[in-house]
């Protein structure tokens, strides 16, 4: 090339023109031809592999080819052509001593490094894309841990351009960022602290997004929109969007309700309180008449006289057997707390078939209303305390 390049000067100096000149114009014009060659690369790179290679994974029945060589990570690839075809050819177009030479190839050089950077974030990016929907790996919350990769990246990416800049070594840099790991670490102590807990709770599985927690220290209570390097996202109830480190989450306590929905029951635990004064034993005619009935079905007898309590505490828990909304292969029982002056609380345990807050509601309701409804047929009266019109009624008595 240097051989050719000196003929071309001689004979524009035949023609003329100075010697300077001559180079310069010699210069000029193989630059403009590296211009060219890397136009036609770039356009070769973006109208013909780049539409091959989409058709190709268009055509395979896997998605993760798709993600893999995502537009945005082809794209990158293009971007990254012209730089190295640059930096490869610019050298014929300067002598190697030149200045000029050392600056540009040091800017593209800068560039490939930048560009590089992108590529791999971009095919980073495309990695959680592909794992987010894999089987086994959408339920972990590896965001964070997608997000220190990228960090990383970046941080030896720019190593690498501060290294050209400055004309040291790389790996010297490096070992000379020894002495400010201390300062490193006072800046970057809460990326470093949401990597260390975002391994934490993907290892030991504490946390996954769509789960319900309840956080009441930091008023978190719904469920989990995005668990990243720094933050954890939960959309509560009322709409509200309330964020928390994730190394709270580790630190400290919080409820999670995923358990709940993996078993497919929710627990109903109330309570009514039944006035003592209307607890007593059963007369003939009542017994004979709860006989008749069909949820008297499995009745154990406790002598010749039941109580008329006792035949209730039965009654119910016949009609939670029998409900179909209650889910019948978890615990379920009715039985009788401390009495307080209060009445005596009477609690209804079981678990609901739908986990769903609205179905569960709308059972707890219906099974109460009904045992509420149901007292009077066996003389019991829930206590209450004396309202305003309990007093108006009884100064009318007087």
């Amino acid at each position: 090339m240097e051989t050719i390049n000196n003929e071309l000067v001689m004979w524009l100096q035949q023609m003329g023109a100075a010697e300077g000149l001559a180079k310069w114009i010699i210069r000029i014009g193989v630059f403009l031809v590296i211009l060219l060659i890397i136009y036609v690369f770039d356009r070769i790179c973006r109208k013909t592999i780049i539409p091959l290679v989409q058709k190709l994974t268009s055509k395979t029945q896997s998605t993760w080819d798709d993600y893999l060589l995502s537009e945005k990570v082809l794209d990158n690839v293009c971007h990254l052509v012209p730089p190295v075809v640059f930096y490869a050819l610019i050298p014929l177009a300067f002598s190697a001593e030149s200045n000029l030479l050392a600056l540009l190839l040091k800017a593209c050089h800068i560039y490939i490094v930048v560009i590089a950077m992108k590529l791999v974030c971009a095919v980073i990016t495309s990695l959680y894309t592909i794992s987010s929907e894999h089987e086994k790996l959408k339920n972990h919350s590896l965001k964070g841990f997608y997000q220190m990769l990228k960090l990383l990246v970046v941080c030896v990416g720019a190593i690498v351009i501060i290294g050209e800049l400055i004309g040291k070594n790389p790996i010297t840099i490096l070992a000379g960022l020894g002495a400010g790991a201390a300062v490193l670490m006072l800046v970057f102590q809460d990326t470093i602290k949401g990597l260390v807990a975002g391994i934490q709770l993907v290892a030991n599985d504490m946390v996954r997004v769509d789960d319900w927690i309840t956080m009441p220290k930091y008023g978190a209570d719904g469920d989990v929109m995005e668990v990243s390097l720094t933050t954890v996202k939960v959309r509560n109830w009322d709409k509200t969007i309330t964020t928390v480190p994730p190394y709270a989450l580790v630190n400290d306590s919080f409820q999670n309700w995923r358990g709940m929905f993996d078993i497919g029951g929710r627990r109903v635990k109330r309570s009514i309180n039944i006035d003592m004064n209307t607890v007593r034993f059963c007369t003939e005619e009542e017994l004979a008449y709860f006989k008749q009935q069909p949820w008297m079905e499995g009745f154990e007898e406790t002598g010749k006289e039941e109580v008329n309590l006792y035949i209730f505490r039965h009654y119910v828990m016949y009609y939670l057997t029998h409900h179909p909304k209650v889910n019948q292969e978890m615990i379920m029982t009715v039985r009788q707390l401390q009495p307080t002056a209060h009445g005596l609380p009477i609690e209804l345990y079981f678990f609901s078939a739908n986990t769903a807050w609205l179905r569960y509601e709308h059972l707890q309701a219906e099974v109460f209303d009904h045992v509420l409804a149901m007292l009077h047929q066996f003389d019991l009266k829930v206590f209450q305390s004396p309202t305003g019109l309990d007093v108006q009624k009884l100064a009318s008595e007087k």
